[in-house]
């Protein structure tokens, strides 16, 4: 149940972007306008929704005038997927379903790319977009160490980041948010499938400081005594309860939206509290496995989310073993 923050974090990140001068574009395209006071609004970096890896590395070891120039040369080559990729693919997907059920539909998925990067390198970032088909609202290119501070005024309720301090700013601002891992991924079905887990994601962290105070003794006896009491929000329950009302517009058998809970709880000790909360947020969970601190690999690998969430390195490394996306909530920014 412990929190891991990533030991390994100079590796995941690299060298923290330097840049003095400050541009910021926003770029609309063609796509249908959705209004974002009823849409789920979800930022994506350039890093997490392509693979941008070799471009990130030209940066980090030879400048920024060298990766504008590369990204201006290969402008017209369309970058690869990254993780995020069919997780904003299954996004489109439901908002199709959304729209077919009902063509008034405002609640729908708002996608928009949020880049650290200068106007002039991301035309090949639009054209990726474009020729790979994703229905992109809005590009923002701040070049600027902190770009999350746009984030609440597109009413954003999801960022994803290869960053971990824009990550971390963006939790501090209160927007849900989660570290998203370069990683070659398999191909889920058409049929949006997100999986949460529990505690200091979902939830508060509550059991788990008891956890490292008291032990696991300590915590299921703390369960127990506050088995009727909800247990605090987590960085993820308002994008997890925007996701639930979409699903409730569907029924069990046309949905195109599936959510999980997937915890390394005790169901027998320490489930009843868990599945007490969500009833009490309205959140309908389709599944919930409550696995006893047992590796979430297995299961994740029947599941096959387009997204994982996790505050704990060695669960997302272990996702990562069997080809799921993951992204890490971290809990000690």
């Amino acid at each position: 149940m412990r929190c891991l923050v990533p030991q390994l974090f100079p590796l995941l990140q690299g060298q923290k972007r330097k840049m003095a001068d400050l541009e910021s574009t926003v770029i609309n395209t063609s796509v249908t306008q959705k209004d974002p006071k009823e849409a789920l609004v979800i930022a994506v970096t350039t890093r997490a929704i392509f693979n941008l890896e070799k471009e990130h590395e030209i940066f980090l070891t030879k400048g920024k005038e060298e990766y504008v120039k590369h990204q201006q040369t290969n402008e017209n080559n369309p970058l690869e997927p990254g993780t995020a990729f069919a997780f904003i693919q299954a996004a489109q997907f439901v908002n199709k379903k959304l729209l077919e059920r009902d063509p008034e539909e405002k609640e729908l998925f708002d996608v928009i790319v949020l880049s650290n990067n200068s106007p002039e390198s991301g035309v090949r970032v639009i054209n990726s977009a474009k020729q790979h088909g994703l229905e992109i609202s809005k590009f923002c290119f701040v070049s600027d160490e902190d770009s999350t501070q746009y984030l609440k005024t597109h009413n954003v309720k999801l960022f994803l980041s290869a960053d971990m301090t824009d990550v971390c700013n963006a939790l501090q601002r209160g927007v849900s948010a989660a570290l998203i891992f370069q990683q070659e991924i398999q191909a889920p079905s058409t049929q949006l499938h997100v999986v949460f887990d529990g505690d200091a994601v979902l939830f508060s962290d509550e059991t788990e400081r008891v956890f490292r105070e008291k032990g696991l003794e300590g915590a299921v006896a703390y369960e127990k005594k506050m088995e009727s009491v909800p247990m605090g929000e987590g960085p993820l329950k308002a994008f997890a309860l925007h996701l639930g009302k979409m699903r409730q517009k569907f029924g069990k058998e046309d949905s195109p939206i599936r959510i999980y809970l997937v915890t390394a709880r005790s169901g027998r000790d320490m489930g009843i509290r868990a599945i007490k909360t969500l009833r009490e947020w309205g959140l309908a969970i389709d599944e919930a496995f409550f696995m006893d601190g047992a590796p979430k690999g297995p299961i994740l690998s029947k599941i096959q989310p387009h997204i994982f969430f996790d505050d704990g390195l060695h669960n997302i490394q272990g996702a990562q073993d069997v080809g799921i996306p993951s992204a890490l909530v971290p809990c000690d920014c």
